[in-house]
């Protein structure tokens, strides 16, 4: 450096970047602040460069040096460094370590972008003073453990900060995410030590920790370990899809078939009627299992026993299904079947298409009628009945009565009323005893305005003894609370625009009568009643003997948004799951 009064111009490897080049890693860290001081006394001009600063704060923290440390951040705001997360870092691990503590906190409240070596910095000045508590809260606020938040956690122990649950849950997760078994067998030790062994959060962790390190034996004893399984049903204490979706990978990977068995009949016995059952990971995991167990078939039975499709989630039992090619199962004509069925109920024409053609093309499987009467069904939904009518000249056999019923229900959908008879008579010839093919054609008639061809149909119903509940049921004991909750409904619908489609009443009336009898409609009623009888935010579930009308269908979307309320509808093709304004199934069912 140069010995006149002008400030000198730095040069790449300047006087205070080579005094940091040593000390940090010497005992020599007060000699060189000092040596730093004296520079900046003799050369009002110099600073310390970027790359020497981090070096400096190290220096400031290990020889305690307080003073200085208040100078170098003087100097880190001169040079606008203190923007950069790293050096920010570093000025709060140097005020906690120089006794600083309040700088240190200020500082750290300033860093936008915390990370875990900045929540470490901190955390090791509250150790260093005895603020365990304030320890113990910042650790559990680390966004993603890592090596650091792990060093982090033994620096605690080794200055005796007890960890509570909320602390040991967290570096479990850290553990099992790193694959850290030493740190997690200490945990184990620990938890069972304060007979924390019952805790199904912290056991839940610990099965994840060790299946993910490929502990079985270990694992296994957590799940036979538990030794008042009675007392902890009780209190409703059970494994959830957490921790399975650790165990199965474990045992697919050791081949552990008993173990997989037993989770897959508790996930049969326990999950099944809970949110949890339609998880595509947890299924695709039990299939996983088997299959890397060398148990292929009970695997395609596991895949074939999926309701997904049925449930609205057509899309995630199709991606299961390419999963399980991925995995090198061969499919069969049943697993088709629900393949097929699954394009179906979402509306996948062109997909459809693809897997009707790979059966025989890829997989040599001959389509059998059940396949058949997916496709045909499937174009009949989409409007596409001249390839329908094509599909159906191709067959090997001849179609059944649920082919021609899957045309004349979609025919009700798309109202072309000539066909719509010509397929009401290949289904009376194959069963002339069923009345819901005269419904349907009578539903026909009806949004076509042909009044006297419904008046017809209903007299042959009438000859065969067939009787027809009407809606607006007033029996119930609060039908009068039902009604007056429906007034309000209708108001609300009005105010979004909701229009009811009056071509759904059957009967030659008024529209204004029409409208009157839509909103009667059974399924509507039980939403009313579901309304008025749970808390606010309860699903409502029901359970319909029909085919859900495209009138409600619409109806129940709006007030699933209206009232916050989930919605779920069985009717006699599937499930619709009413929520936010939609429906699982995309308005095709």
């Amino acid at each position: 450096a140069s010995s006149s009064n002008s400030a000198p111009i730095l040069p790449r490897t300047s006087p205070t970047s080579s005094l940091s080049s040593t000390p940090s890693n010497t005992n020599t860290h007060t000699p060189n602040i000092f040596i730093w001081n004296t520079l900046i006394r003799a050369h009002s001009g110099l600073y310390p460069n970027s790359p020497t600063f981090p070096s400096l704060f190290k220096s400031c923290a290990k020889s305690k040096a307080a003073h200085e440390a208040k100078q170098l951040h003087a100097h880190a705001l001169k040079l606008a460094l203190h923007c950069h997360p790293h050096v920010h870092t570093l000025i709060v691990h140097m005020y906690s370590q120089v006794g600083e503590l309040r700088d240190a906190c200020l500082m750290f409240d300033k860093i936008t972008l915390r990370v875990a070596v900045s929540f470490t910095a901190i955390i090791t000045g509250y150790v260093s003073e005895g603020h365990a508590d304030d320890a113990r809260r910042l650790f559990d606020e680390i966004p993603a453990k890592d090596v650091e938040a792990l060093a982090c956690f033994t620096r605690m122990r080794e200055a005796d900060v007890s960890p509570n649950q909320s602390t040991m849950l967290s570096v479990l997760s850290a553990c099992g995410h790193l694959g850290s078994l030493e740190m997690g067998k200490w945990i184990f030790s620990w938890v069972r030590d304060r007979g924390l062994g019952k805790n199904l959060q912290l056991v839940n962790a610990l099965v994840d920790l060790y299946s993910k390190c490929g502990e079985i034996d270990t694992t296994r004893e957590l799940f036979d370990g538990i030794e008042e399984k009675d007392m902890i049903l009780e209190k409703n204490v059970k494994p959830n899809d957490v921790t399975f979706l650790g165990v199965l990978p474990a045992c697919a990977s050791l081949g552990a078939l008993d173990l997989g068995k037993w989770v897959h009949a508790y996930i049969d016995k326990n999950l099944k009627g809970t949110d949890n059952v339609n998880n595509v990971s947890l299924w695709t995991s039990i299939i996983d299992m088997y299959a890397k167990c060398g148990c292929v078939e009970v695997a395609e039975q596991v895949f074939r026993s999926i309701e997904l499709a049925m449930n609205g989630h057509a899309e995630r039992a199709l991606g299961l299904f390419k999963e399980m090619i991925n995995e090198g199962f061969q499919p069969d004509d049943i697993t088709f079947v629900g393949v097929l069925s699954a394009c179906t109920q979402a509306g996948l024409v062109d997909l459809g298409h693809r897997y009707f053609s790979s059966m025989n093309k890829d997989y040599g499987i001959s389509p059998k009628l059940q396949h058949y009467g997916c496709m045909i069904d499937l174009l009949a939904r989409s409007g596409k009945f001249d390839e329908a009518k094509v599909l159906m000249g191709n067959m090997e056999m001849e179609p059944d009565g649920a082919i021609w019923g899957s045309l004349l229900n979609a025919r009700r959908v798309h109202g072309q009323v000539e066909f719509g008879e010509y397929v009401a008579e290949r289904l009376f010839e194959l069963e002339p005893e069923n009345s819901g093919a005269f419904v349907l054609l009578s539903n026909i008639y009806a949004g076509a305005g042909r009044w006297d061809d419904v008046a017809r149909i209903r007299t042959k119903l009438n000859d065969k003894g067939m009787k027809k509940f009407l809606v607006g049921d007033k029996f119930h004991p609060q039908s009068e609370n039902i009604f007056r909750l429906l007034d309000e409904v209708d108001r609300l619908l009005e105010e979004t625009g909701f229009v009811p489609d009056t071509s759904e009443v059957l009967y030659d009336m008024d529209e204004e009568w029409k409208e009157g009898a839509l909103n009667q409609h059974s399924e509507k009623l039980a939403i009313a009643f579901g309304l008025i009888s749970t808390k606010p935010g309860t699903t409502i579930r029901i359970v319909k003997n029909l085919r859900v009308c495209p009138n409600c269908h619409s109806a129940t979307k709006l007030i699933s948004k209206i009232f916050n309320r989930e919605i779920i509808a069985r009717d006699r093709n599937r499930f619709h799951h009413f929520k936010d304004g939609f429906c699982s199934c995309n308005d095709c069912w």
